[in-house]
């Protein structure tokens, strides 16, 4: 009996120690697991909070290979280079590669970010904590929620790559945006009431279901973008859908800025030409014919807003044309011109601008950022030369050079024009002489990122800077990242490049453009900038001041109507209209402001 219970009682013990040791494997064997693939976990445990990688760049972060952004340490998306480079390896025989399938999988990391999303200020990188902000990345709800990541990464990104906007979008037109993006996924070409409102277009029914804006484009990519913006504004006013004719030299350059729907008119539809549509102007002139009785309105229209001297429009902004336009079921626009200031002139709009915008003065820099996104090819190219270039840099200077007539004007003439501008309001030092042991230990860097057609000013400003000690003990650092020699219209590479150069200048902390450049208002609309504009000139000659410090971000409308309305042209729009001023650059121009008493 002795026996049978000692052999019982070992049997209990043996039984607790079992069950011990089984709970302390089923605690500790997923210890183990996480400790031995430790790599693999904190890899995607970061990723979930931070900024997306392309496929086949997470080895990059195995490696540990980092760069810099805006004060933080960020993953390297890929190898920076040349932009230049860039072009020859991904644009062959003219055509843009697809970058679709490179953004299938979409691990994200980020061990520091923007000094304003920071926890801590020490300049050690592995000490900063990224705060993942959602309410920052969809722009304080101007952008929608719920696009596919893969598909446009810069929508996802570029929020670290510039400060966060001390403008934020009203309420109002944040919901005017969201109710828009219901009417273009229902009405757009994807859209189930897209075939049947054109059908009825076309046979002269009343398309009562859908109304379009269709926008045409004309001149550079500055211009087109200026104008893309102002027909969005008005289609926004007037509660039509935008669609947009995007031929060949286009293709690839922008994301798909609506949910669940395409801004693309198809090419095969009956629109993608004005041939045969009836003109505002012929409109106008049969109702001055019929003595103002009623008229009977075509089902589409065709407006042209370009400038054009010889044919100024004087009616399409007065209250008398828009109630006979709204009524047009299809409208083809066609600009160069950024047009918007014409939009508050109009008492039809006053009332809905006035909710949209509290700031006057944020049209373009909410619509801008709201519209255009770089597609992936576009993105890869800008942070490529933002990380290998621009990253580590304490200040960034865009400069933008547009020569008018370089027959005219030689380059010596526009080199002091760029030094006597920068160097007098102290944007760069002054040379000294050649670099000595002393600057070594300089830490401030100021990088000028050049964007001109022509590449000697990047090199002109690069020799005179390179090894070279400064007044203010400053490193100056010069980069340019394309140089076209001229300007390529319906060309899409260099369409590409333009959009890189403007995106890039964009970035900057200080921006200095050239005079009546669309270019340049592109840039400092999106980068919340008011930029230096370089006086024009066409010759060998000089000016003081050399520039002069924009009073808004907002692009200038170098064509403003005659405003007929009242039967006499508004000479002085900058007094006749509220938030309204002449251009610093063009005397003719008007532009928005939001202190009406500045």
């Amino acid at each position: 009996m002795e026996i049978l219970q000692i052999t019982k009682d070992k049997i209990v013990k043996s039984s607790k120690r079992f069950t011990t040791l089984f709970v302390v494997i089923f605690i500790a064997f997923p210890l183990v697991i996480i400790v031995n693939s430790n790599t693999s976990f904190s890899l995607f445990e970061q990723f979930t909070k931070g900024k997306v990688l392309l496929v086949g760049e997470i080895e990059n972060v195995k490696n540990n290979t980092n760069v810099t952004t805006n004060g933080g340490t960020v993953h390297k998306i890929s190898d920076g280079g040349n932009i230049k480079g860039e072009f020859n390896n991904t644009m062959s025989k003219g055509k843009i590669q697809n970058s679709t399938k490179t953004t299938q999988e979409r691990p994200a990391t980020t061990t520091g970010l923007k000094n304003d999303t920071m926890t801590s200020s020490t300049n050690d990188p592995t000490l900063h904590t990224p705060i993942h902000n959602d309410k920052e990345k969809l722009l304080n709800g101007l952008l929608a929620s719920g696009f596919e990541d893969a598909s446009c990464v810069s929508r996802l990104q570029s929020h670290l790559y510039r400060k966060v906007s001390p403008h934020k979008p009203s309420s109002y037109l944040i919901s005017k945006l969201r109710n828009y993006e219901e009417i273009h996924r229902r009405c757009g070409p994807n859209g189930k009431d897209y075939h049947k409102s054109m059908r009825k277009i076309l046979n002269s029914g009343d398309a009562s279901i859908c109304k379009y804006l269709i926008w045409t484009p004309a001149n550079g990519l500055g211009n087109q973008m200026v104008s893309m913006a102002a027909t969005f504004m008005y289609a926004l006013l007037t509660n039509r859908v935008m669609l947009v004719r995007f031929r060949k030299d286009k293709q690839g350059i922008f994301c798909e800025p609506f949910l669940n729907s395409t801004w693309l008119l198809p090419e095969k539809s009956p629109f993608w030409n004005e041939n045969h549509v009836e003109t505002y102007q012929s409109l106008i002139e049969k109702e001055k014919a019929n003595n103002n009785s009623k008229l009977d309105l075509p089902s589409s229209l065709f407006l042209n807003l370009q400038y054009r001297p010889n044919l100024p429009e004087k009616f399409f902004h007065c209250d008398h044309s828009q109630a006979l336009i709204i009524k047009v079921p299809l409208l083809i626009l066609q600009s160069d011109q950024y047009f918007v200031p014409s939009l508050f002139m109009t008492p039809f709009f006053n009332k809905e601008l006035e909710k949209m915008f509290v700031e006057k003065d944020t049209v373009f820099h909410h619509l801008g950022r709201y519209l255009f996104h770089p597609s992936n090819e576009a993105w890869r190219l800008i942070t490529n030369f933002y990380q290998a270039h621009l990253a580590k840099a304490d200040e960034k200077i865009g400069l933008q050079i547009r020569v008018f007539n370089p027959t005219l004007t030689p380059q010596e003439a526009i080199m002091n024009l760029v030094l006597n501008c920068t160097i007098h309001n102290k944007l760069l030092p002054k040379v000294l002489g050649m670099k000595n042991s002393s600057d070594k230990n300089k830490t401030i860097v100021k990088v000028v990122l050049v964007a001109s057609l022509y590449p000697e000013y990047g090199d002109n400003l690069k020799t005179m800077y390179t090894n070279k000690s400064t007044s203010s003990g400053e490193i100056i650092e010069v980069h340019q990242a394309s140089g076209e020699e001229q300007q390529k219209f319906n060309d899409n590479k260099h369409n590409m490049k333009a959009w890189v150069d403007m995106y890039l200048l964009s970035l900057s902390d200080v921006l200095v453009t050239t005079s009546l450049s669309t270019f340049g208002y592109v840039a400092q609309g999106l980068g919340n900038l008011r930029p230096w504009l370089l006086y024009k000139i066409i010759s060998n000659d000089t000016h003081f001041p050399a520039c002069e410090r924009e009073f808004s971000m907002e692009p200038c409308y170098h064509a403003p109507p005659k405003h007929y309305c009242s039967g006499k042209p508004i000479k002085d729009f900058a007094s006749s209209f509220i938030y309204m001023r002449k251009c610093k650059d063009f005397w003719f121009g008007v532009k928005l402001l939001s202190d009406i008493n500045s």
